[in-house]
């Protein structure tokens, strides 16, 4: 697996990274269907074994266990890999607004007021970027992590009106004089999002989504990264898993997986694009998968293409890129 360097972090990255959503289970309705722990962890091991050094998770993934299965099975060779973990959802019992009780209250079984304090919670109920958050959030990352430092911890999906304020990351910067976290950054969609981060000048790296379906960061975005020195790490490579071919128009998935809430049209020309390119690369001796990151890989302001992965296979696939 290649390495390339994460903008001015200088982390050396490999080209592909781990990425840890769907590992984090559907038991919240938040991710990609059903998972096998035992699987996810073979697959970790097995993405280490083939060069893949960097692991992109979130606390809100299964609530945090996406984070607690990285931290078990990566604890032994902690040094050697680098660990991104994302921070804003709000799955706690903090901070709930009281219009929510009712509906917490009928999904835990209990008043919220007899749950205990800063316990996990089954929804996620708010977005929250405060300092006292953040550095609450993160104490329970690095717990469930199994580690007492962050190689990047970035901002999950803040709003237009943060990204671009400086005051926003004094937080992060204090983390960062502590110890606890190494760089930060934002994981952000559009362009317009990722272009006020770097006009902020205080994230170190931006993550977002790029991919044959969405390919407008490519005009401002990524010639702004490189010339400010922004490690680029690439979400959605494979566009929710359309890109890799093995979905009809009509495919129809299970309650709680996220692309059972899309739209149908949009579902139809996502499943009719991962067709074209399994016809593509059915020609060219590539998977689909691959033919699909071969494409984000080429852009040379993306230092990794962060692929959602929960299979042995998925990661083989993925990982014998060769670019």
């Amino acid at each position: 697996m290649k390495r390339r360097i994460l903008g001015r972090t200088g982390l050396d990255v490999s080209e592909i990274g781990f990425g840890a959503w769907a590992i984090g289970g559907n038991r919240y309705g938040n991710s990609y269907g059903p998972t096998d722990d035992d699987e996810s962890r073979r697959a970790i091991r097995r993405a280490v074994e083939l060069g893949c050094n960097l692991f992109d998770t979130a606390d809100v993934y299964g609530h945090g266990h996406s984070e607690e299965l990285l931290g078990e099975t990566l604890r032994d060779i902690r040094q050697e890999v680098i660990i991104a973990t994302k921070v804003g959802g709000n799955f706690y019992n903090r901070g709930v607004h009281p219009l929510l009780h009712d509906r917490i209250a009928e999904a835990v079984g209990m008043a919220v007021a007899d749950i205990p304090p800063d316990a996990p919670l089954p929804v996620t109920h708010d977005a929250c970027f405060d300092p006292e958050y953040l550095r609450f959030a993160l104490i329970r990352s690095l717990r469930r992590l199994r580690t007492d430092y962050i190689d990047l911890l970035q901002l999950h999906n803040p709003p237009l009106s943060l990204i671009g304020r400086p005051e926003t990351y004094s937080a992060l910067e204090e983390l960062k004089r502590e110890g606890l976290i190494r760089w930060y950054g934002v994981s952000v969609h559009p362009p317009e999002e990722g272009l006020a981060a770097i006009t902020a000048t205080m994230p170190d790296t931006v993550q977002i989504a790029y991919n044959l379906a969405r390919r407008e960061a490519a005009a401002e975005f990524f010639p702004a990264a490189r010339a400010a020195g922004v490690g680029v790490l690439a979400r959605e490579p494979l566009a929710n898993g359309f890109l890799a071919g093995r979905y009809e128009p009509d495919h129809r998935w299970e309650t709680g997986d996220v692309r059972a809430r899309m739209p149908a049209p949009y579902v139809a020309q996502l499943a009719a694009l991962g067709q074209r390119v399994r016809d593509l690369a059915d020609r060219s001796g590539y998977s689909a998968a691959q033919l699909a990151l071969k494409f984000v890989l080429e852009e040379p302001a993306v230092a990794t293409a962060v692929v959602g992965m929960k299979t042995v296979r998925q990661v083989e696939d993925n990982l014998s890129l060769e670019t």
